[in-house]
């Protein structure tokens, strides 16, 4: 299931990560994040475009709120299961949902938005300085002058433990089924690289399946985001410590980065 460290890229495994990926988070970061973004928002009271947008864990609560929302994504099972969400709750006319890397931005040269949003580490799975800065350089090539980039990293992945096939999570899964999570990682600390690979076990009745999958995240830290923000034209307003709005500190839960694109 490991993949070599010298050929990962940080969008491997999330194809088949699709679909436990809600299942882990109803149990990990569940909606405390929801009401930050919904409230960002309504304050630009426009066009969003969440990068990596996934199975819409948060692109269905800001699509509700928002003017016009737009989402894009690498994953094509992931994208497959939030189309499926928005058309259920007869959100998919308000949106535009697109499969694209992130580094190029696949819209046409004046297409404009509101706030860009980068959620729950997202940018944390681009491996490499390069692949980061195309990202910021891209979205501040499609907001709008005085558009707000919203960035929420988390700080805590350098300093988890090693550890080999530990029961992380188990519970039901859907009507019938119930499956068990089994996880081990492992740490690149020379590229600041933190493993995931995880295993898991469905279990219905007397039948049993397993899925694989590995995934990577990159350690950043506040002052080289900042830095790199500023480089390509970002002002940063905010660094946050929480979603309540409290001032950032290293020890902080979570770090949320909000910049404008300068005018």
């Amino acid at each position: 299931m490991a993949r070599s460290q010298t050929s990962v890229q940080g969008w491997h495994g999330w194809d088949a990560y699709a679909p436990f990926y809600d299942w882990e988070n109803r149990r990990t970061v569940g909606r405390r994040d929801v009401r930050f973004w919904t409230d960002l928002t309504r304050r630009v009271n426009g066009t969003v475009l969440e990068l990596g947008c996934g199975t819409g864990r948060l692109s269905l609560p800001v699509t509700r709120v928002a003017k016009h929302f737009v989402g894009i994504d690498r994953s094509e099972p992931m994208l497959g299961r939030l189309r499926t969400r928005l058309r259920r709750a007869r959100l998919i006319s308000r949106t535009s949902i697109i499969r694209g890397d992130i580094r190029s931005l696949p819209f046409r040269k004046r297409w404009r938005c509101d706030l860009v949003m980068a959620p729950y580490g997202m940018l944390q799975s681009l491996l490499s300085d390069a692949d980061f800065d195309a990202v910021i350089g891209s979205a501040a090539r499609v907001l709008a002058r005085g558009g707000i980039l919203g960035i929420d990293l988390v700080p805590d992945l350098s300093r988890w433990q090693e550890y080999k096939r530990h029961k992380s999570l188990e519970g039901p899964f859907g009507q019938s089924r119930h499956v068990t999570l089994v996880e081990s990682v492992r740490q690149d600390r020379q590229r600041r690289l933190t493993f995931f690979d995880q295993e898991f076990i469905e279990r219905e009745g007397r039948k049993r399946k397993i899925q694989q999958c590995s995934i990577t995240f990159r350690t950043l830290t506040v002052p080289e985001v900042t830095r790199r923000l500023e480089r390509v034209g970002f002002r940063v307003d905010a660094v946050l410590g929480d979603y309540q709005g409290d001032d950032w500190s290293p020890d902080a839960d979570v770090w949320v980065i909000i910049a404008k694109r300068g005018k």
